[in-house]
């Protein structure tokens, strides 16, 4: 599965994701940044065709198409290259901040060499983000945990032979849907988010009963071999009917739903925690 972050430079947004072990970057992104033209996608195709007419038919043949976060939410296929490409295409934009944005673009993708090399470097960038934005220590020791177990459960989703990113949606919304009874999209609508994502804002609680549901269906999932995308489907629900039925008990017991419409950095004890 595709990695989607947003990067900044000099405070204007460059979307990046992960293809091949590697950042690939917006190639839209880097030209609004150097030229702060709002014709960027024209722009693009003039320069394109310039460049094949030079002779360099080989960065054409580079620019992969990649789905990116679009300003409206969706995900879109866009313009994308790795490093050493789109530094090929700054070459061929006059601007003041091309410079510095070569230096950013080395120093972007050195620093995913080393967090491959080693990846407790990007646990730890990862945890220092989270501490910048003024979460708890408590609540990044559980998104940390949840990222792992996440990504074992979409290991063991490789091992059962799916591949498309629409299939592990399909799957993580049976979980949810089990767990909370919600899909993702209909749980961010509840706390009203756009981009954001979803378990960024999730309290203690709801981490917690998301990791559930996602070990849950890991372990069934590995010891069934389920052999058909019908398979697994059926023990994604399986799996979130453990966490919903866990939650539920919880319910009763709390005497309120653990179920937050707040984003996680606006909830009241939060806030106190802040002041």
């Amino acid at each position: 599965m595709n990695e989607n972050k947003i990067a900044i430079f000099e405070g204007k947004q460059i979307r990046k994701v992960i293809f091949q072990n590697e950042w690939w970057f917006s190639i839209i992104d880097i030209i609004e940044v150097l030229t702060r033209t709002d014709r960027a996608r024209k722009y693009w195709s003039d320069l394109k065709s310039k460049l094949i007419k030079e002779g360099y038919v080989e960065v054409s043949e580079k620019i992969g198409q990649l789905k990116l976060i679009a300003p409206d939410g969706k995900m879109r296929e866009t313009d994308c290259a790795n490093t050493e490409t789109v530094l090929r295409i700054i070459q061929a934009i006059p601007s003041p901040k091309a410079e510095p944005l070569k230096r950013w673009l080395a120093k972007v993708g050195y620093e995913r060499v080393q967090e491959i090399e080693n990846p407790e470097l990007a646990q730890e960038r990862m945890k220092k983000l989270y501490e910048q934005k003024g979460y708890s220590q408590n609540w990044i020791d559980k998104r940390l945990r949840g990222i792992a177990i996440h990504q074992s459960l979409t290991d063991e989703w490789k091992e059962r032979g799916i591949q498309k990113e629409s299939d592990y949606a399909i799957l993580t919304a049976e979980i949810s849907k089990a767990t909370f009874g919600m899909t993702p999209s209909e749980y961010k609508e509840l706390k009203k988010l756009k981009r954001e994502n979803l378990r960024d804002h999730m309290t203690d609680l709801e981490l917690i009963f998301n990791m559930l549901g996602e070990r849950v269906t890991t372990e069934i999932s590995t010891n069934e071999k389920p052999e058909t995308f019908d398979k697994s489907k059926q023990v994604a629900v399986r799996g979130g009917n453990v966490a919903g039925q866990a939650r539920k008990h919880t319910e009763q017991e709390l005497g309120h739903t653990i179920i937050s419409r707040a984003n996680y950095l606006k909830s009241p004890e939060n806030q106190k925690r802040l002041k």
